[in-house]
């Protein structure tokens, strides 16, 4: 099981992460900060709030009401890399 280690603030809406496989990567969280329209993510626009954020449950997490998981952490944060494509489709975040 994936699991976040360790979090830290990497500037903007970036965190760099430290995973339970020893992978480290960055993850920008702009487009689903900036542009999810759901209210729980509205008000983390707001750089302190963002920022408040703690590794919780293996995830990173906001004041114990909105977390992100692991794996989709690990997709932002590797998203480019080819070793890893197939694994990012059986999760579904890259379409056939």
């Amino acid at each position: 099981m994936l699991e976040v280690q360790q979090a830290a603030y990497a500037g903007n809406y970036a965190v760099h992460l430290v995973f339970s496989d020893g992978k480290a990567g960055t993850a920008d969280l702009a487009p689903l900060v900036c542009n999810d329209r759901r209210p729980v993510f509205a008000r983390l626009r707001e750089q302190a709030a963002f920022r408040s954020f703690k590794v919780a449950h293996s995830a990173l997490v906001w004041d114990d009401t909105l977390d992100i998981a692991p794996e989709y952490l690990y997709y932002l944060a590797f998203k480019d890399d080819p070793a890893l494509q197939e694994q990012f489709r059986q999760w579904g975040y890259i379409r056939p």
